[in-house]
């Protein structure tokens, strides 16, 4: 490992990593995350992933170095010295926002270029399990989510789009929270939830963008497909989006009141953006508008 001068805990985000801001004898600085024993293959193969994606010349916290340490594993990244992008978008004009969102599309399309190992389950196979779990552990949930019928019918009735859908890599939690402005720049942070599967179930965590910024969000999916996306995305889209947010429910519920609080407020946003589910097309979305 670098020779630090110094460590820097950093208390945000929802990772069971401990995170450092550590700092080298010249100033220069880096992050510095620490794992348990337990997690050392998937945090190698986190490392491994993390060069791949930053061969694509994605602007990004990049990989360091990888290894043995007391605690268990480490891995040290770039520091990115920057500005948070969620708090920093609504203070851009429109068209600078989208442009930024168009910036994202293009840099999620050059993540999914990278190919899921062979042998992985069929994707339609493996969603529709996950989607039973959730649906079932939402049942069992002593609370629940206004209109959430109409969530559930939708989640139900449109299974069939997931057969025969391609795998990626992927993020895994790709919004405007773990994306940053450096230098002028979009830059991409947190890859802590790295997966496999289709490309289009990234675009589940898009109503966190939206909520913030419909132009970045809008500019997110024009720059995604270099246009117009084709007639089946929102249907599919929405598909993975209503299933997160189902999942969101039981998962806000050890974290207290606020976390569910904000749960509940993405349910009904949802079902306004869908017109309680009946239009796949969100009425944030607003086309070239801002191109």
């Amino acid at each position: 490992m670098i020779n630090f001068a110094k460590k820097i805990p950093i208390e945000a985000g929802w990772s069971a990593d401990k995170k450092y801001c550590a700092i080298t004898e010249s100033g220069e600085k880096f992050l510095l995350r620490i794992s348990a024993e337990t997690r050392r293959d998937s945090r190698k193969t986190l490392h491994e992933m993390m060069k791949q994606v930053a061969a694509l010349n994605i602007p990004m916290c990049r990989p360091v170095d990888f290894g043995e340490c007391d605690d268990g594993v480490y891995m040290v990244q770039t520091w990115v010295d920057g500005d948070d992008l969620s708090p920093t978008l609504p203070t851009l004009p429109k068209k600078r926002q989208c442009a930024l969102g168009l910036d994202a599309g293009r840099y999620l399309r050059q993540i999914h270029t990278i190919p899921a190992p062979d042998g992985r389950e069929d994707w339609a196979n493996h969603f529709n399990a996950k989607i039973d779990r959730v649906i079932n552990n939402y049942e069992e949930c002593d609370l629940h989510l206004e209109n959430d019928t109409n969530i559930i019918d939708y989640i139900t009735d449109n299974r069939h789009l997931l057969t025969n859908r391609p795998q990626s890599f992927s993020h895994g939690d790709y919004h405007v929270g773990n994306m940053m402005l450096a230098g002028g720049k979009l830059t991409i942070i947190d890859f802590d939830r790295f997966d496999f599967g289709d490309p289009l179930a990234e675009f589940n965590r898009i109503p966190f963008s939206a909520r913030i910024s419909p132009a970045f969000a809008t500019g997110q999916i024009r720059g995604y497909f270099e246009g117009e996306p084709p007639s089946d995305f929102f249907s599919i889209m929405l598909l993975y989006v209503a299933c997160n947010t189902l999942a969101s429910l039981p998962w806000a519920i050890p974290f207290g009141q606020g976390e569910i609080d904000t749960m509940r407020k993405m349910a009904q946003d949802m079902l306004s953006w869908h017109d309680d589910m009946q239009n796949p097309v969100p009425s944030w979305y607003c086309g070239g508008k801002y191109d």
